[in-house]
């Protein structure tokens, strides 16, 4: 333990975010460079457990539950659809913001995203409600407030976040139609 008894009075004592591997991402960006059309695939295998409740298997990893709010005849155990979309985009300009600041070499000491979004269900999944277009449907505003601190200006940290927000794959997904098809299993 450090003792601060003796320390000048207007000491700061920062602490940073755990920062990711530099030279990696550098070599990550090598490899998009020499390859623009490179692309993964991400895969997840979703059970539904009963009422609105469902499991979403990814990899190894716990399964990440969905459920809907009692209003919405689920049992509330667990975030809504949308909320877990809020959740991807909010974990996805987390981790464009922590690569853009490790390229520029600003080293975070605080990073949260606060993520709202407007989305309603009048067309009740399409089991009678309203009828409605696709493009009235799903979210129709989302707003994103990022609370950072960093050895960097306002100014350059305000950058950062901008240039995380252009080039993130999660909201230029929401942002931009995509190609989507739905079919039964063989």
């Amino acid at each position: 333990m450090t003792d601060l008894s003796n320390a000048p009075a207007n000491l700061t004592v920062r602490t940073y975010l755990r920062p990711i591997d530099r030279d990696g991402l550098m070599a990550f960006a090598e490899q998009g460079r020499a390859n623009p059309a490179r692309r993964g695939t991400n895969k997840v295998h979703t059970v539904m457990e009963g009422q609105y409740r469902s499991f979403s298997y990814v990899a190894d990893h716990h399964p990440v539950v969905v459920d809907e709010p009692l209003a919405l005849f689920g049992q509330n155990t667990a975030p809504a659809p949308g909320e877990v979309v809020l959740s991807a985009l909010g974990g996805c300009l987390g981790v464009g913001i922590t690569a853009v600041a490790t390229l520029r070499q600003v080293r975070l000491s605080k990073l949260e995203l606060m993520l709202e979004g407007d989305i309603g269900n009048p067309a009740a999944w399409g089991a009678g409600g309203a009828e409605m277009l696709p493009p009235q449907m799903g979210f129709q505003e989302i707003r994103v407030k990022v609370i950072i601190e960093g050895d960097a200006s306002r100014e350059h940290l305000d950058e950062i976040v901008k240039h995380a927000n252009f080039y993130s794959p999660v909201a230029n997904s929401m942002r931009n139609p995509i190609a989507f098809s739905i079919a039964l299993a063989e």
